[in-house]
């Protein structure tokens, strides 16, 4: 990936099986500012190229205490 694929300020919302991260996403976009939902399974170098101005965690609770539940790198 490259940074001019990517505009200058933007939201990355890391879907961890998220009811709401479609919306969450949109309402980010209503604000003006660029969003762009991407599984938990990004790596940080993935992540990092994309150079967000803030990361929002999107998941329920069965993401969080299950145990199996995603993690991330």
């Amino acid at each position: 990936m490259n940074e001019s694929t990517f505009p200058e300020q933007k939201v990355v919302v890391l879907d961890f099986g998220a009811q709401y991260g479609q919306l969450i996403a949109r309402r980010v976009r209503d604000l003006g500012v660029f969003s762009a939902i991407v599984p938990c399974d990004v790596t940080a170098d993935e992540l990092s190229a994309m150079n967000p101005s803030a990361i929002i965690l999107s998941g329920g609770p069965a993401s969080v205490y299950a145990e199996d539940a995603p993690k991330i790198d």
